[in-house]
């Protein structure tokens, strides 16, 4: 059975070998899965930590840490989601309250707010 998109909900995951990494000017190729319908990628927790494993050794991973990541629509708002990686480095659970903070015309901070 065909699992469906957690982000549109129309489109079903199809399995790729093909998405693209950007680290500092160095690509990554990495498996996954991708929405048929809106093209949203999801590379699983095993996957990036190889890729983390190489940027290490490369001297490309470390703070801070700058990830690309495609915005998406959910209802009248957007969505950004938080890659596994960095959901374990920082520790989230997933029911945390954050603030988001707009700095100059294309910035926006988003920070955990103290438990």
């Amino acid at each position: 059975m065909a699992v469906k998109c957690p982000v549109c909900g129309k489109g079903e995951l199809v399995a790729v070998d093909d998405i693209v990494s950007d680290i500092e000017g160095i690509i990554f190729v990495e498996r996954g899965d991708r929405c048929n319908s809106c093209g949203e990628e999801f590379i699983p927790a095993e996957e990036s930590a190889k890729m983390i494993k190489v940027a290490r050794r490369l001297g490309i991973w470390g703070e801070p840490l700058k990830l690309r990541r495609k915005l998406s629509r959910s209802g009248r708002g957007i969505v950004l989601r938080i890659p596994s990686d960095l959901q374990e480095s920082l520790g989230l659970e997933g029911d945390e309250e954050v603030t988001l903070s707009k700095v100059g015309k294309k910035r926006i901070v988003v920070e955990v707010k103290s438990a």
